[in-house]
């Protein structure tokens, strides 16, 4: 397991100054949004020289792109405002390459209008899942020609809220770029915390080949929890990151939710949980 951490831990002037400070915590590993680099963080237009100096930068402090963050509402209720998240998808698929990564996270989306991480009612209906398979095939057909895998996140809050959902999204696409972003704190629903290790045992199982990146936050509560720095919440973090290390590659494990200041100790935890594991 690789430690990564968001981008937006840690809030610099520039992005040499932001990855300076990031290196400094012994951190090389980074999910990264354009946004970081003073850009949207969905581009409408390709800048191959953009591409090529944010990669010089990582490269000069020896930092890799763990995956890139390609997020939009793929079930948004606007049919135009998905055209445009694809669209945009498209620029940072073409950029990939340049950036030295492989790999773009996704979010499945709600029918909620103004936030694509809040739950609607309307997410559980049938047509929202057939403008899913509609909005993916579309993406995973991006990712095949340029070569990249798209990693969707299963959250209690979007249409994809568990792992038998996005076991049957991966399933109905049917394609090795379509992966998952696996982040133990969101798989919970409303009183679902009692069966907790039971529940990451059964989505590792269900897709723990299909895994492409890890995040690694907490949880407050179960349903839509407040997010907590790892460590400081209700997530078996000794079960999650032992499931973590049995998959077949070194998976980058990415913290996220937390500030700067919260950030040493949340490490600190990774840390010390990881090694008691290897130590097994």
């Amino acid at each position: 397991m690789q430690i990564g951490t968001m981008d937006g831990t840690i809030v610099r002037p520039t992005l040499d100054e932001m990855l300076d400070a990031v290196a400094g915590y012994g951190i090389y590993h980074m999910q990264f949004n354009l946004g970081r680099a003073g850009l949207p963080e969905l581009l409408e237009q390709t800048d191959p020289r953009l591409w090529d100096r944010i990669r010089a930068e990582f490269d000069a402090r020896n930092m890799t792109i763990a995956a890139l963050g390609g997020q939009y509402n793929m079930i948004h209720p606007d049919v135009q405002k998905r055209r445009e998240g694809l669209q945009r998808l498209r620029v940072l698929a073409s950029a990939c390459d340049r950036l030295g990564t492989s790999v773009i996270t996704l979010c499945t989306g709600t029918r909620d209008p103004t936030n694509m991480w809040r739950r609607h009612p309307d997410n559980d209906l049938p047509e929202a899942w057939t403008d899913l398979i509609a909005s993916m095939r579309q993406a995973v057909q991006i990712a095949e020609e340029f070569g990249v895998t798209l990693a969707f996140e299963p959250e209690v809050s979007n249409v994809v809220d568990s792992a038998q959902k996005a076991h049957r999204l991966l399933d109905e696409i049917g394609s090795p770029h379509l992966g998952v972003t696996m982040d133990g704190a969101n798989i919970f629903h409303a009183g679902e915390l009692p069966r907790m290790r039971e529940m990451l045992d059964e989505a590792f199982a269900l897709l723990g080949p299909d895994v492409a990146i890890a995040h690694a936050k907490d949880l407050d509560r179960d349903g839509e929890a407040g997010h907590l720095p790892a460590g400081k919440g209700l997530l078996d973090y000794e079960h999650y990151l032992s499931l973590l290390s049995k998959l077949d590659f070194d998976v980058p494990v990415i913290l996220h939710g937390l500030t700067e200041s919260e950030l040493p100790e949340s490490l600190a935890f990774i840390q010390q949980k990881m090694q008691a594991i290897e130590e097994q």
